[in-house]
């Protein structure tokens, strides 16, 4: 379609490394590299992201500073870079990130959960779109991730709709998780620079609010999400989070890539986090991290099946479903290891259980990377019995490393795990679609008996598992599909007028 390497521009709240909250920085951080190493002719891509600097960012240096023009005045915006390597055909590749400074803005002790979250991410989206042609680079396409980048679409198509430098670059908006919104009162509209016109439903009003996700979804070339999947499900009202009809509306313009992981971080022949290095040629080496992550974690040192969970400790992850069957499940010869944050309903709901079982239940509140990575090594299986999940990623990782997720069929879980069958042998997983505790306990059962019965059978399963691909590579081919696609639009629409 566009026979030359692209010039992409990524837009993100946070990347990995400089800033994270959750799984969007991953994606942030990972996704540059694919686009940067794929595309025609084997020449890779420009690729360069963009962030706030927050005051917990290091290690970025000065490359400018400019007026903004905002809230009917000029705000100083300064441009700060660092970067991300990736590796290219043997090579190393640099990809700048840049960062937008603004000691009124983003100087704080936190990143998020201000009063004032429209106004900054507002100044964030034009300070972005004015830095360009300062930096004499024009983007093809410009990828806004969640609603703190949802206005680059709306300004693209407002502000600058007259200006020749910006009305070549395609938008492309992606909804990593349709819960949040970027929902303001209506006052908001001076932050944009737009008037009364612009609180109407067919633009950005949203039930009595300004929406800065509908702002994305509405003036983007192409929308797109992080699983076929969950693309299809918030078209309806169950997983619509209200917006379902404005997706319908856009349904033709409506993608699902799902997420990758990085390969080079998570890989168990390497990762220097775990007790012993293995992979699918010697998954018998797997065993030596179950033991050790028992002695770790005050467990008896068993060859007894270890589930496990790592997750946020809030409803959307299934946790009720857990709860309903615990006892079931702590009730058989098996070990159990959580590590996990969030609602402190669900932080005691866990705390209690180790209480009832010490000798079974290896349980750490908080986040502790490097435990993670060996509960992915050590353990036999991986629960995410998710009401929904727009794409996940610890059923991705546990597959790399061998561990056996069971997941609920919803989302990007439906379109990563295919269901054991004993028949022929193939799968990478067990699943149940039914969102009820005898749903997954029956569920857990079927992996369980396989485990305990067939130990030669669950060996070929965990090398099925981890001899698939979930990295970047096909997920960064798609994507440079879908900026070929907004190109197309954005250029078809330009020819129109």
């Amino acid at each position: 379609m566009f026979d030359r390497p692209l010039k992409i521009l990524l837009v993100s709240p946070e990347v990995v490394p400089f800033a994270k909250t959750g799984g969007l920085a991953d994606v942030a951080g990972s996704l540059p590299k694919a686009l940067a190493t794929v595309g025609n002719d084997n020449l890779g891509n420009d690729v360069r992201v963009v962030m706030p600097r927050y005051r917990q960012v290091e290690g970025c240096y000065y490359r400018m500073d400019f007026p903004v023009p905002f809230k009917s005045r000029n705000e100083t915006a300064i441009i700060r870079e660092s970067s991300i390597e990736a590796q290219y055909q043997g090579e190393r590749r640099t990809i700048p990130v840049y960062m937008v400074d603004n000691y009124h803005y983003f100087y704080r002790d936190r990143m998020y959960m201000f009063d004032d979250e429209a106004e900054r991410f507002a100044f964030f989206c034009r300070a972005v779109l004015e830095m360009l042609p300062k930096l004499e680079w024009q983007p093809d396409v410009i990828h806004c991730n969640d609603w703190q980048s949802g206005p680059i679409p709306l300004f693209l198509k407002t502000h600058y709709l007259q200006n020749s430098f910006y009305n070549r670059i395609a938008t492309v908006y992606t909804i990593h998780n349709l819960q949040y919104q970027g929902n303001f009162p209506k006052d908001v509209l001076q932050f944009l620079g737009l008037g009364e016109e612009y609180f109407h439903p067919e633009r950005l009003e949203f039930y009595g609010m300004v929406s800065f996700m509908k702002a994305g979804i509405v003036y983007a070339d192409v929308v797109s999400t992080v699983s076929r999947t969950y693309a299809a499900e918030i078209q309806h009202p169950e997983f619509g989070e209200r917006m379902d009809g404005l997706l319908r509306k856009r349904s033709a313009d409506l993608y699902g890539i799902v997420n990758g992981i990085n390969f080079h971080e998570f890989n168990p022949r390497t990762d220097p986090r775990i007790h012993r290095n293995y992979d699918q040629f010697n998954v018998d080496c797997k065993k030596d991290n179950k033991f050790a992550l028992q002695k770790e974690l005050g467990l008896p040192v068993r060859n007894v099946p270890v589930i496990s969970l790592i997750s946020r400790l809030v409803d959307q992850k299934g946790l009720d479903l857990i709860a309903e069957v615990i006892d079931e499940i702590m009730g058989g010869d098996i070990q159990f290891v959580v590590l996990g944050s969030g609602d402190h309903y669900y932080e005691k709901l866990f705390e209690d259980i180790k209480v009832r079982y010490p000798d079974k239940m290896g349980l750490y509140i908080g986040f502790n990377a490097i435990l993670a990575q060996r509960i992915y090594a050590g353990a036999d299986i991986f629960l995410m019995p998710s009401r929904f999940e727009p794409c996940g990623l610890g059923q991705l990782i546990s597959i790399r490393y061998g561990t056996i997720p069971i997941v609920r069929y919803t989302g990007g879980l439906a379109d990563t795990v295919n269901d054991y069958n004993p028949v022929t042998g193939s799968g990478n997983g067990f699943g149940f679609s039914d969102y009820s505790g005898a749903s997954f306990l029956k569920t857990i059962n079927r992996a369980l008996q396989l485990y305990r019965e067939q130990p030669e059978e669950w060996r070929k399963l965990v090398i099925n598992a981890m001899e698939l691909d979930f990295s970047w590579a096909r997920s960064g081919v798609e994507y440079i599909n879908l900026f070929q696609e907004a190109m197309s639009k954005r250029l078809s629409v330009q020819r129109i007028a």
